[in-house]
């Protein structure tokens, strides 16, 4: 059987936040009920689904935590009913604070679903209000206390970094108190300013001033010191873990695993084919009950060999280990320093790569400039 991960998009919000750019909406909640009946019917509509083990589930948004529990359990059975879902299979689901009380979480958890990844972003919460989060680091702190009363020993938080008005001072803070709380996984973002989006128009409007480039490298590497002496492992350029708590869904796509995703604007890859369902809601409904499906798909990349390849040094390398040679060896019949032998040497010549007998990775400075890196297999 060929081992599948399945993302369900939740794009529901109270607020969306000013920075996002994912497809969510803070004015559709009388749609949620119709919502989950269309992810429910397509994942009816999947074939081949006994070909398949699920080994990891991934609800993500928007925010998943706004649905009513009993929406999460009627998409969790539907697809516990139609896969084989392996016995370990890692659960998560994204929750805002603000959005879930001890109730919900005790439900989560009879559910099944043993990961949350907990949206934080700063602890700062003059720094909260002007990214448009909708919670304060209080309720962050009740959040995570109930979700360890509620018996999850697997939590991430997310943070973020190069924020309006942050200091290296703030992102100090904010790890020092993270730190004290030992959650098994952190996730440290940079901002990135999407087109369209609020926080783009305050910027341009100079209502809000991001810290400098060489001021937003010094609080990523003060992460990175952070949290290695605190015993997490970085194994990806924006994920710190405990040992044995890395993201396995997430890891899963660095790797170049198959995953389905389903529900409004989620992507998919398989069977070398990468595409996605539309972002428009209503019209997402409309053809699942009018049993069309298929026109909500549009598929952006049928992959030949070579872009496959391609794609693989470009994921992998998002990896701290990088690219294992001998498994890339194994999975397409050629050694990638031959294969790549030109670029590589120009990129370890600008020293932003390292190659040792065993793998190909990032240097230091190549994980500042991954872009230049991720660019030549592109």
């Amino acid at each position: 059987m060929e081992e599948l991960g399945i993302y369900i998009h939740i794009p529901f919000c109270k607020q969306k936040c000013f920075y996002c750019d994912f497809c969510s909406f803070a004015n559709k909640n009388e749609m949620q009920e119709k919502y989950v009946e269309a992810v429910i019917n397509e994942i009816k509509n999947i074939t081949h689904k006994e070909k398949y083990t699920v080994t990891t589930i991934y609800l993500g948004g928007g925010t998943p935590s706004i649905l009513n529990p009993e929406c999460i359990k009627n998409i969790l059975q539907e697809i516990k009913s139609s896969f084989k879902i392996l016995d370990d299979a890692e659960i998560t689901i994204e929750i805002n604070p603000g959005t879930v009380n001890e109730e919900k979480l005790k439900k989560y958890k009879e559910y099944g679903i043993n990961r949350l990844s907990i949206g934080l972003q700063s602890a700062n919460d003059k720094i909260l209000k002007k990214i448009g989060r909708i919670h304060d680091y209080k309720q962050f702190e009740e959040t995570f206390f109930y979700a360890r009363k509620c018996g999850f020993k697997n939590i991430n938080v997310d943070l973020m970094i190069g924020l309006p008005t942050q200091a290296v001072e703030d992102v100090k803070q904010t790890l020092e108190k993270i730190i004290q709380k030992n959650p098994e996984h952190i996730s440290v973002y940079s901002l990135i300013i999407e087109e369209g989006t609020i926080i783009e128009k305050l910027i341009n409007e100079n209502k809000l001033q991001l810290p400098d480039e060489e001021t937003e490298r010094i609080m990523y590497w003060t992460v990175v010191n952070e949290l290695k002496e605190n015993g997490y492992n970085q194994y990806e350029i924006s994920n710190f873990s405990k040992k044995t708590y890395e993201s396995k869904h997430n890891t899963n796509c660095w790797k170049q695993k198959q995953y389905i995703g389903l529900g409004t604007s989620a992507h998919s890859y398989l069977n070398k084919k990468r595409y996605s369902n539309t972002n428009n809601i209503e019209e997402y409904i409309k053809n699942i009950q009018e049993n069309n499906i298929s026109k909500n798909i549009t598929i952006h990349e049928e992959q030949t060999e070579e872009s496959t390849m391609n794609e693989y040094m470009l994921l992998g390398l998002r990896m701290i280990q990088g690219i294992n040679i001998n498994e890339f060896k194994q999975k397409f019949k050629i050694d990638p320093t031959i294969k790549y032998k030109e670029t590589l040497e120009k990129l370890q010549k600008e020293n932003l790569i390292q190659i040792t007998k065993t793998s190909i990775k990032l240097t230091k400075q190549g994980i500042d400039f991954g872009n230049i890196v991720w660019e030549e297999f592109i």
